[in-house]
């Protein structure tokens, strides 16, 4: 086992026993502060940002992973904005769930507890240090961050200044530390630290998650992976519903939220894609259909390439789109069942009866009605930002905010009771 990680370990199980017990207003200060911090120092944040970013173009990455990794103002007044929110809700710990007196006159007491010590693992996206550590710290947990080698230098910055500003107000040394080290070797003994770190949550691509599953031996909650549909029934607005598509895929193309295959029912797709295509095209987004919208885009004038298996599979991550027909509402959901990540869907529809069979049916962490995939987020849910989107059902799914992140304890109060 490497020392180096040993080490993280060892400090993150003694600042999770203090933050459990820390209150409620030390957790506060510290968000706030931390907040205010961030504007203060965005110059700061900015030029380590730009580190990164020129290291990025050097290793020629992508202009979506660019995208992903880039600090704005914007994106900078967001993270201080997510901490403000956090700091606003009401503390999760301590929160009694239920309670009842045994017969034998003991009281039972169901209450929320922090998880302990969170292994956090991302790429790319440095917003996610500032989400994390405010959501791990409003629930009391301590956190260690291994952030991708393509944003060290912001995630070192971030991580700094909350430690910084947050030992202050009060948090212990070793409530949110960082995995400097790079090697992805130490990847490996990270995620078998059973000892110190109580649950893994991955949030990246594919085979970031494949390579974790298949190595941790410290619970794993699969987050992110977003494979995303839209489904444009035969009864759909139309004018409704292209908005909604462009949005969906274009928004922001990077997320996980974005969507990746429309499907189409037959009777509607000459009415939309035409219209559809020539948005998109403005958009830049690069269509890939199947064989009969191939060829009603190709009559509209609009660039389009065929699609193949593989498309149905890809979480492309950029504006690219691939596109299907289906004759009716059962084919779509066998085609959603078969390909997506259970993360978000959407059926686009005027027919009551459809939405409620697609609802129903789509057994995904989101599902939407008339609405776009891209609202699967913490905070447009109201969380204030997540730690992730859990596209599993233990022990948690969709957005994961502050609850999310407790589990429970179950406090017996009794007066000399024995089992007969």
């Amino acid at each position: 086992m490497n020392e180096y990680i040993l080490e993280l370990g060892k400090k993150a199980k003694e600042a999770s026993k203090k933050l459990a017990i820390i209150d409620t207003n030390t957790k506060n200060a510290v968000l706030t502060a931390v907040a205010k911090a961030l504007i203060e120092k965005r110059e700061l944040i900015k030029a380590e940002n730009k580190k990164d970013l020129e290291y990025g173009k050097e290793k020629g990455i992508s202009s979506a992973l660019l995208d992903r990794l880039e600090l704005t103002d914007s994106r900078i007044d967001g993270m201080a904005k997510s901490l403000i929110e956090i700091a606003n809700f009401k503390d999760p710990v301590g929160e009694i769930l239920e309670g009842w007196k045994h017969p034998d006159g003991m009281q039972i007491l169901k209450q929320r507890v922090p998880l302990g010590v969170i292994g956090m693992i991302f790429e790319s996206r440095p917003n996610v240090t500032i989400d994390s550590a405010g959501l791990a710290l409003k629930s009391s947990n301590a956190i260690i961050l291994r952030g991708g080698s393509d944003a060290i230098n912001s995630n070192k910055v971030l991580k700094n200044i909350f430690m910084e500003e947050g030992k202050k107000q009060g948090l212990p040394d070793g409530a949110v530390q960082l995995i400097e080290n790079t090697d992805r070797e130490i990847v490996k003994d990270f995620i078998r630290l059973n000892k110190y770190i109580d649950v893994i949550i991955p949030r990246g691509g594919k085979g970031l998650k494949n390579f974790i599953i298949g190595n941790a031996t410290v619970p794993v909650i699969e987050t992110g992976a977003g494979l995303c549909h839209i489904f444009v029934d035969e009864s759909a607005d139309i004018k409704k519903a292209i908005p909604i598509i462009e949005n969906a895929k274009t928004q922001r193309c990077s997320t996980c939220n974005t969507i990746e295959t429309l499907l189409v029912h037959e009777n509607a797709a000459e009415e939309l894609l035409p219209e559809l295509s020539r948005v998109l095209a403005g958009d830049k987004v690069e269509l890939r259909a199947d064989e009969k919208a191939f060829e009603i885009i190709k009559k509209s004038g609009t660039e389009v390439k065929k699609s193949t298996k593989e498309d149905w599979e890809t979480e492309y991550l950029e504006l690219i789109l691939s596109i299907k027909t289906v004759k009716d509402i059962e084919e779509a959901i066998t085609h959603i069942d078969k390909y997506s990540t259970q993360h978000s869907e959407a059926i686009l529809t005027e027919n009551l009866e459809n939405a409620e069979k697609f609802i129903n049916e789509v057994d995904s962490a989101a599902v939407y009605i008339n609405a776009s995939t891209r609202f699967t987020d913490g905070g447009e849910f109201g969380y204030g930002g997540e730690i992730g989107i859990s596209t599993q059902k233990l022990h948690s799914r969709g957005p994961m905010g502050i609850r999310e992140l407790t589990t429970i304890k179950y406090i017996i109060r009794g007066n000399g009771q024995i089992r007969k």
